[in-house]
């Protein structure tokens, strides 16, 4: 990965793929986002201050730099003048409580004007990761509620859910529609997790083989769902790791010897037809 990947796989919370086109976007180089030690004074921005993409640029560098008081001010500048990747970040530091007061109306309320002004933008546009990645949160808003805000509703959330993962083809999208659909569809459900884990998203690849495991009414069938449970165990690290290991140990141990060999063998050879992107998950998440 090369220095400016990591530095904005840090900011923005993205891997190398997406980080790549935010770097070409924003005109970020190492050395324009290099710490000098000094905090930039927080003083209001005006349109004869910075231009919105300006402002944008010089939020992702104050955060970089430690100066998230001066981010904020120059990112709700960018936000307010149509910078979804501003509203995005905003949205993630209020949800998170990194460098405010953790928020989740005003996360909501930014994830909101993200979906209201952006929603039917291009999947292939330069903002579509952040748009997209905004309607994921707002669905989780909704499928849980805020207290005393926003209310609990599964309707909205799965809707929501669905335009991300059917027009901006969101991983993380797919898997929430297959956790909703798990316990009465598992035919849809199967569907939704499918599509997250050819991306990679392991979640979705433990959850996938759990069901195909479940549904499973031959010896083949079970050892397709176990091989992706082998999977996501091979690649699932820190607090992932526990479910996923609980999870396929669970399986594991009620699995016949025939079909856990041939679970090994589909994984195994899963695994090395996809190595190079294995490692590159891998390094992303050690940064």
């Amino acid at each position: 990965m090369t220095g400016r990947h990591n530095t904005l796989s840090k900011v923005f919370g993205f891997g190398k793929q997406t980080t790549a086109s935010i770097a070409l976007l924003l005109g970020l180089s190492v050395s324009a986002l290099a710490f000098d030690g000094q905090p930039t004074p927080n003083v209001q921005i005006g349109p004869n201050d910075l231009s919105p993409t300006e402002a944008l640029r010089a939020g992702a560098r104050q955060y970089y730099a430690g100066d998230k008081a001066g981010a904020l001010n120059s990112l709700q500048y960018a936000a307010e003048n149509g910078q979804p990747m501003a509203a995005w970040k905003l949205g993630e530091m209020y949800a998170k409580g990194d460098g405010v007061q953790e928020d989740d109306l005003k996360a909501f309320q930014y994830y909101s004007q993200i979906v209201r002004e952006h929603g039917d933008d291009s999947p292939s546009a330069p903002d579509a990761p952040f748009v997209s990645s905004a309607f994921v949160a707002l669905g989780t808003y909704y499928l849980n509620g805020i207290d005393g805000s926003v209310p609990q509703n599964e309707t909205r959330a799965r809707q929501i859910f669905t335009h991300a993962a059917s027009y901006f083809g969101d991983a993380d999208a797919q898997y929430e529609l297959g956790r909703m659909y798990q316990d009465n569809n598992s035919r849809m459900a199967v569907r939704w997790y499918n599509l997250a884990a050819i991306k990679g998203h392991i979640g979705a690849q433990a959850r996938l083989g759990e069901t195909l495991y479940m549904i499973g009414t031959s010896e083949k069938k079970k050892a397709r769902g176990l091989m992706w449970m082998t999977v996501a165990r091979e690649q699932a690290t820190g607090s992932e790791a526990t479910w996923i290991n609980t999870m396929h140990e669970q399986y594991f141990a009620v699995s016949p010897e025939t079909v856990r060999e041939k679970a090994r063998v589909l994984a195994d050879g899963w695994i090395e037809q996809n190595r190079s992107d294995l490692l590159t998950a891998q390094q992303l998440k050690t940064q």
